[in-house]
């Protein structure tokens, strides 16, 4: 009986010295993987690691080496999965949220009291001083800082594998203090262990060093690689910042000027922070009044984000500005059908950590607003009125202008909306997930192609109008040079009443009256040529041979 506990004892061992062995042979296999450099050997390699995972999860080297496995095959939004409880505006609007859990319990608790009579009050505080409610979110984050404060050495490549997801994800803010809070941690660390080295192996341990601290050898440009990152987030975080208060100052075309500075860039940015700049510049536009640019920034961001709540309120709601009434429904609808799933799957689109300009409390009164102003719209419609579209508001232009104006204007808003050039800003974009580019630019030219029609129809539009004005104007003018003529004659006719023009002999002789004219005209014109032959001294008498020869 007493060699049954020590035999379980043994084989509990046995097994526990089989899975570490396994677990160090896939991890061993997956940086042979690794070190090829190779997508393929690499997604074999993760396969190893997932299953090194599964019998190890919390194996700091398998960690590191799936991390750094999904960073090099450029899958950024599994990278961020795995690691979002060290981005700092999940851990913030974790922290709101739970602070605000905790206060709506203490509101729910306070109202109890307040509504509790005097009897139950001594139960009451029984109850009170035996449960005690507690947020689960606020227990696991303390539990894993205390899991993490032990290791803060081994958990310094978070930081900078992060850093670079995040980059490339557009969520640039979080990037930097990742990049630097893991710049920061490893200088410390290197600082700590160089105190036990000698100036002899000062030089020669650096390398050995930074492979305690990796598990992968890191190579000389690492290092420079995460500078220069870094200075391009800061450079267009700067840009960035100055566009947003030019913007909020009133200064419309100086954040238009920043904000075209980042988005006609030639260094590639990512998609997230490439397509909030489009929205931001948009709303510059918007307030500027040219409302086919702030469009055009609408279809871009929508192209980046088809999912984007704003960037289809926004277009919806110039569209209407417009009167363009059947597109607006139609993006109205679609904002509707994104409420919807919203509301079914009782989340927020896309993953936890990704940034929201809403909450989710307000869809529900969202969606219903919406609802109202689709059945507002599709009425309006119905009624007729989806037709009558201010073309003049589309295209920048004030009633009653010039034909060159609008020409002017047509061309220019040609040039940049056109359906060839509405896809050269994919070529700019940095895509942080797999996502087909195709389906990108075929959207962006589809969007592009129906503002183009609407302009092609407002300059028919503008310009029949012009026409007709011009021609009102020259029967104006004409009316106004007839009127102006006819002065000096009934001046004449009042002064001497036996005066008559060649029209009134015209009209009272007709044809035979003005057949006299023209021979009285013709008789006097013969008479100056006699008068010019007689001076000149052409008027001698033929001789009389030549009069003979004549007759």
């Amino acid at each position: 009986m007493s060699s049954s506990p020590s035999l379980a004892s043994a084989e509990k061992k046995h097994w526990w010295l089989s899975s570490r062995k396994i677990v160090e042979k896939y991890i061993k296999d997956a940086r042979v993987l690794i070190a090829t450099q190779d997508q393929s050997e690499i997604a074999t390699a993760l396969n190893l690691l997932d299953a090194a995972l599964a019998l190890s999860p919390r194996l700091e080297t398998a960690l590191e080496l799936r991390a750094r496995s999904l960073l090099y095959l450029r899958r950024f939004n599994e990278v961020a999965d795995m690691l979002q409880e060290y981005i700092p505006s999940y851990k913030m609007h974790s922290e709101e949220s739970s602070s605000s859990e905790n206060s709506s319990q203490q509101l729910s608790r306070d109202r109890v009291k307040l509504l509790s009579d005097n009897s139950s009050s001594s139960s009451s505080a029984e109850i009170d001083s035996s449960f005690k409610c507690f947020s689960v979110s606020e227990l696991k984050k303390k539990v894993l800082a205390g899991l993490y404060k032990h290791s803060e050495k081994e958990g310094q490549w978070r930081y900078l594998i992060l850093g670079q997801a995040c980059c490339h994800l557009g969520l640039m803010e979080d990037a930097m203090v990742l990049l630097q809070t893991g710049k920061r941690l490893a200088s410390a660390a290197f600082r700590r262990e160089s105190i036990c080295w000698s100036d002899d192996s000062f030089s020669s341990t650096t390398t050995i060093f930074s492979d305690q601290n990796s598990t992968t050898p890191p190579t000389p440009s690492t290092s420079e690689n995460i500078t220069h990152l870094l200075s391009n987030i800061k450079l267009l975080l700067r840009r960035r910042a100055a566009a947003l208060a030019a913007l909020d100052a009133g200064l419309h075309s100086e954040a238009i000027r920043h904000f075209s500075k980042i988005l006609d860039s030639r260094r590639s940015t990512p998609q997230g922070f490439l397509a909030q700049c489009y929205l931001q510049r948009s709303s510059a536009y918007r307030s500027l009044g040219r409302i086919a640019e702030s469009i055009s920034d609408c279809n871009r961001t929508l192209a980046l984000d088809p999912a984007s709540i704003s960037a289809l309120s926004t277009r919806a709601a110039l569209l209407e500005t417009i009167r363009c009434l059947p597109d607006c429904l139609r993006d109205l609808e679609h904002l509707k059908l994104l409420y919807d799933t919203i509301l079914r799957d009782r989340k927020l689109p896309g993953p936890a950590w990704k940034r929201h300009n809403f909450r989710y409390r307000d869809v529900a009164v969202n969606s219903r607003a919406i609802a109202l102003k689709v059945q507002e719209l599709r009425q309006r419609i119905a009624d007729g009125e989806g037709c009558n579209v201010d073309y003049y508001g589309l295209m920048g232009l004030r009633r009653g202008c010039t034909r060159s104006e609008l020409e002017r204007s047509h061309l220019v808003l040609c040039l940049r909306h056109g359906p060839e050039k509405s896809t050269s800003f994919v070529d700019r974009c940095e895509f942080g997930e797999d996502r087909d580019v195709d389906s990108v630019k075929d959207q962006a030219r589809m969007s592009a192609l129906i503002l183009y029609r609407l302009l092609q129809k407002g300059y028919s539009s503008i310009m029949s109008s012009i026409m007709e004005e011009e021609a009102y104007e020259k029967q104006r003018q004409k009316a106004a040079a007839s009127a102006t003529s006819a002065i000096p004659v009934a001046f004449e006719f009042e002064l001497n009443p036996s005066y008559k023009t060649v029209a009134m002999v015209e009209n009272e002789t007709g044809n035979r009256g003005a057949s006299s004219v023209f021979q009285g005209v013709f008789c006097r014109d013969i008479a100056v040529v006699g008068n010019l032959i007689s001076q000149v001294g052409f008027n001698r008498p033929i001789p009389v041979k030549y009069e003979a020869l004549s007759c």
